[in-house]
């Protein structure tokens, strides 16, 4: 008979304190995530201030009075429109003001189509069902639950006609259950649509998403002028009809980092405007100083100066940690910089890593979602670092894939003839470039790049 025995075992176990976890978020987080944190932090901590936010720019620090409808009359003032009538301090003036300034808000693709549906001469039932369709698309314009479940006692038929009725609305393709449905639907309701092209959306989309256009060719028995046809025509449907109207805000880059060629070597400059200068609220300083008092809330002051403290020290060591291996990436890229986008090197994270003794999730860290503006436009970070193309990292070839993807695409664009992919690998090989078909027939797929024969046709 075996019997359960308690026992103490020793073992060792390595635990991230909530700061440590807390500085690890920061080493990833971009520019503007860094200073929606550092907002969130400020509200969380009181013994936390901002000392400086060059990114701001105060009302206190603008001249009294209207300041700008002073500069708004001068720069109109000299006009030559014998119209113009300076109105400054009337009510009316304001009012006008006030409404050219006012936020318009863009149109949804829900409010679009329940206003197209308004307007079909359909009874109140029909019409209820029809709002819960519309209201049910997500922002490609698809199902996001089964319509069958929004009326389940409704008719099946009376489900269907008003789907295909809504389906007929502008932007055409809308309330379908994805991409596939949505362009038939769009090819269907085109008179002028090409046969075979509705033919290869209902029986072969599957094949066409993987690029096997012969294949098609051959199972519908079509010439090639009719199969370009098609192509051309499908070309030209959306796949996402409902992202016209989307909602969501654009939101812009903000670059973490400036390389920049001055006096014949490179600067890094570090976008330290956007992040705000913090420090230690004095008043917590003087609490912490003063002896005495209760223990509670000197407990509380004390834990909340050494909060602040370290994500004062968290935000440095990120700024520091992202120089650091912004200088290993410039001297192991300095062709790139100097002389654009094809004369990348591979680099792999291991590399910088050793380079600068971190760990390689550091460098990991670092470079996620993070942006570089340089001569040659702005790129993510994580476009510098780039195996070869024989895939040995920077101790093989000298060609990363993203520069000889590039070159790829110029002799692509450079031709005067269409070139096949075999022509591609001879045009490659003449500049040192030895590449298999098949791999250069994935990277023309990769830059959405169509084979000789589509090129053909289009052009």
């Amino acid at each position: 008979m075996q019997f359960q025995r308690p026992a103490l075992v020793a073992e060792h176990r390595q635990k991230l304190s909530p700061q440590m976890i807390q500085s690890i978020r920061l080493m990833a987080l971009p520019i503007q995530e860094l200073r929606e944190q550092i907002q969130a932090e400020i509200e969380a901590n009181p013994a936390l201030e901002v000392l400086e936010d060059r990114s701001t720019l105060s009302l206190e620090s603008m001249p009294e009075g209207d300041a700008g409808t002073a500069d708004r009359d001068d720069l109109f003032g000299n006009s030559s429109d014998p119209g113009f009538e300076s109105r400054s301090g009337s009510a009316d003036d304001s009012r006008r003001m006030f409404l050219e300034g006012a936020i318009s808000r863009a149109e949804t693709l829900q409010e679009h189509l329940l206003w197209q549906l308004r307007l079909q001469p359909i009874g109140t039932a029909w019409r209820a069902i029809g709002e819960d369709l519309i209201q049910n698309l997500n922002d490609d314009g698809f199902h996001k639950e089964d319509p069958v479940t929004l009326a389940p006692s409704a008719d099946p038929r009376v489900l269907q006609d008003l789907m295909t009725l809504v389906r007929s609305f502008e932007p055409a393709g809308t309330c379908c259950a994805d991409f596939r449905e949505s362009l038939l639907v769009q090819a269907q309701l085109i008179p002028s649509a090409p046969p075979a092209a509705i033919d290869i959306l209902r029986e072969h989309i599957d094949l066409l998403e993987r690029g096997r256009h012969s294949e098609i060719q051959k199972k519908l028995h079509l010439s090639e002028s009719l199969m370009a046809e098609a192509l051309a025509f499908i070309k030209k449907l959306s796949p996402f009809p409902g992202r016209a109207y989307s909602k969501e805000d654009p939101r812009f880059v903000l670059p973490d980092l400036l390389v920049k060629l001055k006096d014949g070597d490179f600067v890094i400059v570090l976008n330290d405007e956007e992040i705000p200068v913090l420090g230690i609220d004095p008043f917590f300083d003087r609490l912490a100083e003063k002896k005495g008092g209760d223990r509670e809330t000197a407990t509380y002051v004390r834990d909340n100066i050494k909060r602040a403290r370290f994500f004062i020290r968290s935000i440095h060591q990120r700024n520091q940690t992202l120089l650091k291996v912004a200088k290993a990436v410039v001297e192991s890229q300095r062709a790139f910089f100097a002389n654009g986008p094809k004369h990348l090197s591979p680099l792999t994270l291991r590399d910088v890593a050793r380079d600068i003794g971190v760990h390689e999730t550091t460098v990991s860290r670092i470079a996620n979602s993070k942006y570089v503006q340089t001569d040659w436009g702005i790129f993510q970070f994580r476009y510098f670092f780039s195996n070869s193309i024989s895939g040995a990292g920077s101790a093989g070839s000298r060609y990363s894939k993203s520069s000889v993807k590039l070159v790829i695409k110029e002799i692509i664009e450079a031709e005067q003839s269409s070139l096949s992919d075999r022509d591609i690998v001879e045009a490659l090989a003449k500049r040192g470039i030895g590449l298999a078909r098949r791999t250069v027939a994935k990277y023309r797929q990769e830059l959405d790049l169509d084979s000789s024969f589509g090129r053909r046709k289009n052009s």
